[in-house]
């Protein structure tokens, strides 16, 4: 017997997911599925400090906070910031692959380009630090 609505049993009893799940969107517009949620997602998840707050297990977040405004050379932030940006996304069964990494500075802004693979399909992200 299925404990929840969102993990039917198949025929063999057994619990199976059931994707793609609608998730509220942050706006507090409704519910949002497929690649806004994903956009959401990403960018929550970048956006938030990794270990900072308990409501969050220590898989969700990212660590840009710790090298973002460091004395660290250019060619560090080129290599940390992707590094940090995949492990924060790669945890979510959905997103398949993290990659194309362009990195931009700004003035005194930075501008991180990626692409997200679910299901093949390539979603363009772009997050200002």
């Amino acid at each position: 017997m299925a404990f929840s609505p969102l993990e039917p049993e198949d025929d063999n009893g057994e619990i199976t997911a059931v994707l793609p799940l609608k998730t509220y969107a942050l706006d507090l517009s409704g519910t949002i599925d497929g690649r806004d949620a994903i956009l959401q997602l990403v960018d929550k998840a970048v956006r938030t400090a990794r270990y900072r707050f308990p409501i969050y297990d220590w898989d969700y977040g990212c660590e840009l906070e710790d090298i973002i405004g460091q004395d660290v050379s250019v060619a560090l932030l080129e290599s940390e910031i992707p590094r940090v940006i995949r492990e924060a996304l790669i945890y979510d069964d959905r997103i398949d692959s993290v990659g194309g990494f362009d990195i931009r500075r700004e003035a005194d802004a930075l501008y991180v380009s990626f692409f997200v693979t679910v299901d093949g399909e390539n979603i363009p992200v772009e997050i200002s630090i």
